[in-house]
């Protein structure tokens, strides 16, 4: 009888490392893959940022129509006479590319830029066709601005 007491104790310890419903112990290694599939996903985002950052995708072409509409921004804030550091040293404001379309002493005035031309650059100086419409006038002029401290600076339109 004894004989038989420490079968039915075997039989208990066998039946707890099978599972009895045909399944498979279960892996950790599918996560384990997963987590270095997107650690590296994530360390390739990041060097391809480091390597060419956003800023140095940008064009002349784009920072000049950037200054442009800086340019417009600021003019509809401050009227015809923008802060000096809104445009290139000795800026006249009867000069402006915005003359003839703002008043002196106006604020306020609805600037739009609707169109960009062609953008031609010699060095510090650069030309652009713009058409500007301020408060439904519509006007297309050649602008002129001057790069300084890394930045393009609206100038005045040349004397004709």
């Amino acid at each position: 009888m004894i004989v038989g007491m420490s079968d039915a104790g075997g039989a208990d310890e066998h039946a707890g490392t099978e599972s009895g419903d045909g399944e498979r112990p279960r892996s950790i290694t599918p996560f384990i893959v997963a987590a270095v599939v997107a650690a590296l996903i994530l360390g390739g985002v990041l060097i391809a940022g480091l390597v060419a950052p956003v800023e140095k995708n940008v064009t002349d072409s784009d920072r000049i129509a950037g200054a442009v509409r800086d340019f417009a921004q600021t003019s509809s804030r401050y009227g015809a006479e923008p802060p000096r550091e809104a445009v290139c040293p000795g800026f006249v404001p009867d000069r402006s590319p915005l003359a003839g379309q703002l008043k002196p002493g106006e604020t306020g005035n609805d600037i739009e830029i609707t169109r960009f031309g062609p953008v031609q650059i010699n060095g510090d100086t650069a030309t652009i066709e713009v058409t500007s419409e301020v408060d439904g006038d519509e006007k297309t002029a050649t602008w002129w601005l001057f790069h300084s401290d890394d930045e393009w600076r609206v100038c005045n339109q040349p004397v004709e």
